[in-house]
């Protein structure tokens, strides 16, 4: 279930119907300022509405008075060990301290960090780690990792709760999808806090991206998860930003630049779409309005399968074919596609988002697609056509000729 409680971290609202918010972390030493603010500014133009730092030193803290102050996005102060270290960060002014109540020392210096926090109206995060749970949740981690888990958590809930602050988001993380998904499902139904997702130590890029795309993605679609990190083993910080956007998008929780939607490919492939796809996908980077463009490798199935794109591509050896909300608008040599496509794009935005059309060059592309259409392919169209027939003869639907079947040959009857 969705966090009912809502924070601010920052000026970012987190938590009680508030929009998925996208954090990440930097990966410089947090007191070299040159680098550490260059890669803040990254992250903020990726998209991050957050970035977390991590003070692990005096000069770390003595820096967060000018990150703070420089930065474009809310700051995170990632305290571990040392509770004297998040007192400072919260004098530097950061927007939010990452404390592990686990490894700081005990309740006594949790105290004293919650005090200092409720004063300055500064908000905590809560985090729980599989590698770095309680002495005396060990044992269970090994029998039970889900339950040591959730119970690290709501022990710290618990504890803030006597302290009488609220003012706080948990986080609950493993290097395990199952465990993290699981725990972050019970913690849910028992906490009124907002979460923050993530996959721990996720690993590489392509592995890192997968296993947090399955895990996040899974709590998001059953409404779990207030902010999210995607933690991946590269320097490259906006890397993360970009992963946490596209889970999003694809989710469609929140839209931020282009969706490029792009068929897989097969047989019936006549051009180099690879290269296309990829020049299609680089170029529309410089886009930030949410429009969907598709790029088909075939007619095969018409404009079908992305109708409801904005823009689209459909391809075939020397001729293609570029298509605005499901209408055809021109044939275009296959070596000329993207430009064109993009030429129509521009024109488009120029317009006022109004799709820009010549009568001549529509009806020469529609023929175009109707001479390379596969005739026997069951397209949207088709299907729906035959839908629409049955309903107005039922009886129809019981006399289809097998000969006019798209699976003549592959039925089947049971003995």
């Amino acid at each position: 279930m969705a966090s009912k409680n809502q924070i601010h971290v920052g000026n970012v609202p987190i938590g009680g119907g508030a929009p998925v918010a996208v954090q990440t972390m930097t990966k410089t030493e947090t007191a070299d300022l040159v680098a550490t603010m260059a890669q803040i500014r990254r992250v903020a133009e990726a998209g991050a509405d957050i970035v977390r730092v991590a003070v692990p030193r005096e000069q770390d803290a003595e820096a967060l008075k000018t990150i703070v102050a420089e930065s474009p996005i809310p700051i995170i102060a990632d305290i571990h060990f040392n509770h004297t270290l998040a007192l400072k960060a919260l004098d530097a002014g950061a927007h939010c301290i990452r404390l592990n109540p686990g490894n700081i020392g005990g309740p006594e210096k949790v105290a004293e960090v919650v005090q200092k926090a409720k004063a300055l109206g500064t908000p905590l995060r809560i985090g729980v780690n599989s590698g770095s749970l309680p002495a005396h949740l060990r044992d269970l981690e090994y029998e039970n990792p889900v339950d040591a888990l959730v119970t690290a958590a709501v022990e710290f809930v618990e504890l803030m709760e006597r302290l009488d602050f609220t003012n706080f988001k948990v986080s609950m993380k493993s290097t395990n999808v199952p465990n993290t998904i699981a725990s972050n499902r019970l913690l849910s139904e028992r906490i009124p806090y907002p979460l923050h997702l993530g996959i721990t130590e996720a690993g590489t890029k392509w592995t890192g991206s997968l296993k947090s795309a399955v895990g996040l993605g899974t709590l998001l679609a059953d409404g779990i998860g207030d902010t999210i990190r995607i933690s991946l083993s590269t320097f490259a910080a906006e890397e993360e930003v970009k992963v946490a956007w596209e889970i999003l998008k694809a989710l469609r929780l929140r839209a931020k630049g282009p969706v490029l939607i792009a068929c897989p490919t097969c047989g019936r492939l006549q051009f180099d779409m690879d290269t296309v796809v990829a020049e299609v996908e680089k170029r529309l980077e410089a886009y930030d309005d949410p429009i969907e463009v598709s790029v088909l490798g075939c007619a095969v199935n018409g404009i079908g399968e992305a109708r409801h794109a904005d823009f689209g591509i459909t391809g075939a050896k020397d001729m293609g074919m570029i298509y605005a909300k499901g209408v055809p608008l021109k044939k275009v040599a296959t070596a000329n596609l993207v430009d064109e496509l993009f030429l129509e794009i521009d024109k488009y935005y120029a317009s006022g988002k109004q799709v820009v059309s010549d009568a001549a060059a529509a009806a020469e592309a529609t023929e175009w697609l109707a001479e390379n259409e596969d005739e026997t392919a069951m397209t949207p169209e088709r299907l729906a056509a035959l839908e629409a027939a049955a309903a107005k003869e039922p009886e129809a639907a019981a006399r289809l000729d097998e000969a006019l079947s798209p699976v003549e040959g592959r039925r089947f009857t049971r003995a």
